[in-house]
């Protein structure tokens, strides 16, 4: 049985990670399935939005098998291009990415979510980045990328700690868009994906892209990148649609040109 999960419908990809036996927590085969499964995500034209979940209604991911990952760590010490990382570190990814927590999501789980563009949690989820508990400390991303989403403060706590919050928390601080009962949340996701959907794909993507390269800019030149973008999509079909449509009070019929 594969490790990831990866199904289309319609315009929306959905990433299942299928491991609850180990708390989802992947091995360095299933960082593989997972890193092919996002490119054939990236590469089709045909899909553009992703969500990623758990199985059932325990947990989210626990990251990576630390037996099976450590040792091929290890073993790539001089050679650390052969680790698959997939969206964690390396793959430019301009769809968005909806993580829906449905349980435990620690370690790499939580930095998988996120790398992840909007994060929806079911109300029984927790989180938390305990490796400093074993000696060592996020190794994909999270010491980046979580002071980044909440007050850097509460970051630090929760990475220096390795404490975990439930969901209530994590919408508090910032960290989840929206919690939602476990029963509801793929619905939640789908819904949210559909919306997503009926928007200008280029813009969708300009935007995502624009956000992400913006937060390592400085301001002036992250408007520059703006500009940029806001110049190329006026020349596309799809914001002469866009115009169109909204004059003549009518459904949008976007082309992704």
């Amino acid at each position: 049985m594969a490790t990831i999960e990866y199904s289309k419908e319609g315009k929306i990809g959905t990433f299942i990670i299928n491991r609850p036996e180990a708390l989802g927590a992947l091995t360095v085969d299933g960082m593989r399935q997972l890193e092919d499964a996002l490119l054939a995500f990236r590469d089709d034209d045909e899909v553009l939005v992703g969500i990623i979940s758990g199985t059932g209604d325990r947990v989210f991911s626990a990251g990576v098998d630390i037996n099976d990952y450590l040792s091929f760590i290890k073993e790539t010490t001089d050679k650390p291009w052969k680790r698959p990382t997939g969206i964690i570190r390396g793959l430019n990814i301009w769809k968005p990415l909806i993580a829906a927590c449905n349980g435990l999501t620690i370690g790499g789980g939580l930095e998988l979510a996120l790398a992840c563009d909007i994060i929806l949690a079911s109300e029984n989820a927790t989180f938390s980045l305990p490796e400093v508990k074993i000696g060592l400390i996020p190794g994909g991303g999270g010491t980046q990328r979580l002071p980044r989403a909440i007050p850097k403060r509460i970051a630090a706590e929760m990475i220096f700690t390795g404490k975990a919050i439930d969901a209530q928390e994590a919408y508090r601080i910032g960290l989840v868009n929206k919690v939602v009962p476990l029963a509801d949340l793929m619905n939640e996701a789908r819904n949210m994906a559909e919306t997503i959907c009926r928007n200008a794909p280029l813009a969708v993507k300009a935007a995502k892209e624009v956000i992400v390269r913006g937060l390592d800019l400085p301001l002036e030149a992250g408007l520059q990148l703006e500009d940029n973008f806001q110049t190329y999509l006026s020349s596309t079909d799809d914001f002469t649609e866009g115009i169109k449509a909204f004059k003549e009070k009518r459904e949008y019929k976007f082309k992704g040109k």
